[in-house]
Formats: structure tokens, C-alpha cells, sequence
């Protein structure tokens, strides 16, 4: 199980088209901060029907985008 399922399995769950969680949203959900995985772990996020369009870093933000 990836460190980041929980997540995975929210935004499939709560997102619509896009959808934006913040950093801090993303650490009360899974339960550890975002660090630099994040950008390996990602791509697990297809088989759940989205993708990450943008994480800003300044916001400390990350955007999803539900796949058509």
C-alpha cells in the first residue's frame, strides 16, 4: 500500500473536475507532510481516474484534474 493511498482514495471520492488541496489538507489526510515522494508518487493517482495538473509551492497548494 502506498504511503499516499489514503489520498488517492479521497480525491476519488470528494473531487470534481479539479479540485485543490492544500499541503496542510493533504498532511490531516494521510497523516505526513509532503515531501519531495510526492512528485514519484503521483503517477499513482491515473488509476484512480485523476492526475496532478500544478503544485505551487509558494501556495502550498496542489491541484488535481479528473481525467475525461
Amino acid at each position: 500500500m502506498s504511503k499516499y493511498e489514503p489520498l488517492w482514495k479521497y480525491i476519488q471520492e470528494n473531487g470534481g473536475n479539479l479540485f485543490k488541496l492544500t499541503f496542510s489538507d493533504i498532511e490531516h489526510i494521510v497523516g505526513i507532510p509532503v515531501d519531495h515522494s510526492f512528485l514519484t508518487y503521483k503517477k499513482e493517482l491515473l488509476t484512480y481516474s485523476y492526475k496532478v495538473k500544478k503544485i505551487s509551492i509558494k501556495e502550498q497548494t496542489v491541484l488535481f484534474e479528473k481525467l475525461s
